[in-house]
């Protein structure tokens, strides 16, 4: 029992270290910066960022079920965990040559790409650890829960050293002309990914006994892929879940990805309150998912989804309808309390839904599919609103739809919920 809550401690300590990036490069600081100092103006920064983030996601969408099955039938999903968090590691760093000129917009968007697929893809095999962690699918919310809230808490604590160290440090020692003290957020994210992922590889046991060569695993796992997407329309309400979670998911990562933009574009932030707006809305983000998490084990995984996208789209009208700056803290401050939640909840009603199977990074493979198969069309229909009717709150309406949609495509998805086999 010791070992195993070591092991939890290990598996949530990942995601402390992968927030870094998330919300420090993809939702804050750089995307931000890019915007603001290196693309020509807000809105042409704004439809570039949201080609990239497009572009990241299509590769992401395409390859995650393919390492997830391979992953599966070598065994080895901890060299691919570790694989990939690498790539993302290495491009972060080289953020740091992200200079504030139009002149490297073409770099900056390749390493935020390459990067971004690197934290995705290693998603799929972190996700993977989970069924083998919990002693009972009682405790899958808890867990899952407690995750996503060291992932917030972590990424509190970095904003808050970007701030503090950064941003706002003595700059003596860095070249504001040349935007270092925004620059060498990367570096640092870089690092804190690396350093605090390690327990995982060291604490976490391995779950598959499966030791097979790579090129034999490659044709296994490609093989148990097309059988497996063959036989998912069987499964009606795996799939019809993994299509749910593909239309919110999608508006959940716009978000998260233009959230920052939003806040400085149409409110004016500056850096140090963009930072200071991510530290609050992350701490409320945390505490929604450990909180929920344990809504998530007594009421169950998919009436806290369908919850938490209810007040997300209740609360989003007035965030886009306010101008008072203070006006859109509290209601934004309201809204982040279900964010975590819709992502803890979603990852513990996929472990529910595949209970009975063991291709368990396959499936996440899919999960990860779900998220991203279609995660070009939530920033490009953001950037396209944005730039047809050039302003930042009509792009920002579109994920309202998204919410809608993806919660009602929820609704028949029925199963067994715990041990006393209670439907949800």
């Amino acid at each position: 029992m010791h070992n195993k809550k070591i092991a939890i401690a290990a598996w949530c300590m990942y995601d402390w270290a992968c927030a870094s990036f998330s919300i420090i490069v993809t939702t804050f600081i750089f995307a931000t910066y890019f915007t603001s100092s290196i693309a020509v103006n807000h809105i042409e920064g704004t439809y570039q960022w949201a080609n990239a983030s497009s572009l990241a996601g299509i590769i992401m969408a395409l390859s995650s079920p393919i390492f997830g099955a391979v992953a599966d039938y070598s065994g080895k999903h901890k060299r691919w965990l570790f694989f990939f968090t690498w790539i993302c590691v290495i491009f972060t760093a080289l953020l740091w040559f992200a200079c504030p000129t139009p002149r490297s917009a073409f770099f900056t968007l390749t390493c935020f790409v390459i990067a971004t697929v690197g934290y995705e893809v290693s998603q799929v095999f972190y996700n993977a650890f989970l069924p083998s962690l919990a002693s009972s699918r009682t405790y899958l919310g808890r867990i899952s829960g407690w995750g996503w809230g060291s992932g917030y808490l972590g990424g509190i604590i970095a904003l808050t050293i970007a701030l503090l160290f950064f941003v706002k440090g003595d700059h003596h020692w860095l070249n504001t002309n040349t935007a270092e003290q925004i620059r060498i957020n990367g570096p640092f994210v870089a690092l804190w990914y690396a350093v605090f992922s390690l327990p995982l590889f060291f604490l976490v046991p391995s779950f598959s006994k499966t030791h097979r060569s790579l090129p034999k695993a490659i044709s296994m796992g490609l093989r148990e892929l097309s059988s497996t997407l063959k036989k998912l329309p069987k499964e009606k309400h795996i799939l019809l879940y993994l299509f749910s979670r593909m239309i919110y998911t999608d508006g959940l990562n716009t978000l998260f990805a233009f959230g920052g933009i939003y806040a400085a574009g149409t409110f004016g932030l500056t850096f140090e309150e963009v930072l200071l707006f991510g530290i609050t809305m992350n701490i409320t983000a945390g505490i929604g998912a450990i909180a929920l998490g344990w809504i998530d084990d007594y009421f169950g995984s998919k009436k806290t989804v369908i919850l938490s996208l209810i007040f997300l789209t209740v609360l989003g009208i007035p965030l886009l309808l306010v101008h008072q700056k203070y006006l859109f803290w509290a209601t934004a401050l309201l809204l982040c309390i279900f964010v975590g939640p819709v992502q803890s909840a979603s990852r513990s009603l996929m472990v529910h839904l595949i209970a009975d199977k063991q291709n368990s990074a396959e499936m996440f493979g899919l999960y990860a599919l779900s998220g991203r198969v279609t995660a070009f069309i939530g920033p490009w229909v953001l950037g396209i609103t944005t730039l047809t009717f050039n302003s930042q709150r009509a792009g920002m309406a579109t994920l309202l739809v998204f919410f809608v949609v993806g919660g009602l495509m929820l609704l028949p998805v029925k199963f067994d919920q715990v041990s006393d086999k209670k439907s949800d």
